[in-house]
């Protein structure tokens, strides 16, 4: 039986997350917005609060959460009115790399890297996605070839979220091409490494106060004690991590479409028009509606995805493929109704829902396009026959 009934501590803790981000960062919000960049002052601070290490042991300086604890977690920071691209940095240093070398990892890498990330003395990134390569992850090119004690690494990788800030990255390079998949191979790259650089700067439409860049192998050596895991289970490694971008991960866009209901039914009940507030028409009245209906079925499906990972369930691809899909499609059509709702004032960016129409549209490329997510609901729906 699926429950989801939250404990006495999980509600106080979700409270305090929305208080700490009402108060601290979301005023920081629309500036980094505006000016695309990583905001370091709201960075520190949740890691002050303990967030960048939220589902890492104490063991390694992390709050020792489990998965539906995260999730909430992200909902309240959504919610709190953080800016998007600080909440796409978060995730893909806390969960896609932080998470990765935790389950991937050996000791000694855990205790060398976790702690770091937990606090956010580093930064940290994933390094999948190529110039060539995006939702097709097994045909990477990124090659890695073993001289003695090191790996040397070739090739690029395209749209890497904290790219350009990033000082420690889960890189995936294929040591054979003619396996596929097989052949591909997880890395713990650091920025120092002999061989490794960062392109310019990515100017992006949304989720801007993320930095996102082109990364660099030319003959970059990695020592083999950096090898995560084993040689040919990077892909199955890399599915686990793209299982947060598909699920809780998603959590902040729930917490930001309340953010946003609630400035949609404030402005309807203030604006007027033809003598009364527009709150007042049932055209308004179905898109506030529509936006609420949204929100409560992401919610279950990403609470559902949280429940089996926290049941120890693997690889969930089919709940976490609908959970994609619909934050990103859905969240589309709701994010242009937000924006319809506030009307011209809705075009201008001093309002929320500007930028959550930008920041929204990536829900639907990133982690997987809606394509591919619809292509692993039939399959799975296949197999399951």
């Amino acid at each position: 039986m699926v429950e989801f009934s939250l404990t006495p501590e999980q509600v106080a803790f979700q409270e305090a997350v929305l208080k700490f981000c009402r108060k601290e960062i979301a005023p920081l919000a629309e500036e980094a917005d505006r000016e695309g960049k990583f905001c370091w002052e709201a960075w520190r601070k949740m890691g002050e609060f303990g967030l960048l290490g939220l589902p890492f042991p104490a063991e390694y300086g992390g709050g020792d959460a489990d998965v539906l604890t995260a999730v909430l977690a992200g909902e309240a920071m959504g919610r709190g009115g953080a800016e998007g691209g600080l909440l796409l940095s978060w995730g893909a240093h806390t969960y896609l790399c932080g998470d990765t070398i935790y389950k991937n990892g050996n000791e000694e890498q855990k205790k060398k890297y976790l702690p770091k990330i937990a606090s956010g003395e580093w930064v940290g990134a994933m390094g999948l996605t190529e110039p060539d390569a995006g939702s097709d992850a097994a045909s990477i090119r990124t090659t890695a070839t073993r001289k003695g004690d090191v790996y040397v690494l070739n090739g690029t990788k395209m749209f890497i979220t904290n790219g350009p800030i990033a000082d420690v990255l889960c890189v995936y390079a294929t040591v054979n091409r003619e396996l596929k998949h097989m052949g591909i191979t997880g890395f713990i790259v650091e920025k120092g490494f002999p061989g490794f650089s960062v392109g310019k700067k990515l100017n992006k439409m949304g989720v801007r106060a993320s930095t996102t860049s082109e990364l660099i192998f030319e003959d970059c050596v990695v020592p083999k004690e950096n090898l995560l895991g084993e040689e040919g289970k990077g892909f199955l490694a890399a599915l686990g991590t793209l299982e947060w971008d598909r699920s809780a991960l998603l959590a902040p866009t729930v917490g930001g479409f309340e953010y946003i209901l609630e400035q949609c039914a404030r402005y309807a009940k203030e604006r007027k028009q033809f003598g009364k507030p527009i709150a007042e028409f049932q055209a308004i009245q179905h898109k506030l509606a529509d936006i609420k209906v949204f929100i409560e079925a992401l919610r279950l499906l990403i609470y559902r995805v949280a429940w089996y990972k926290d049941q120890g369930r693997p690889l969930n691809h089919l709940e976490a493929a609908i959970a994609k899909l619909m934050a990103g499609d859905w969240g589309m059509l709701c994010a242009s109704e937000a924006v319809q709702i506030h009307g011209g004032y809705g075009y201008i960016h001093e309002y929320p829902v500007e930028r959550l129409f930008r920041d929204t549209k990536l829900g639907s490329i990133g982690g997987g396009t809606s394509e591919i997510q619809k292509t692993i609901i039939s399959k799975m729906m296949r197999m399951s026959d």
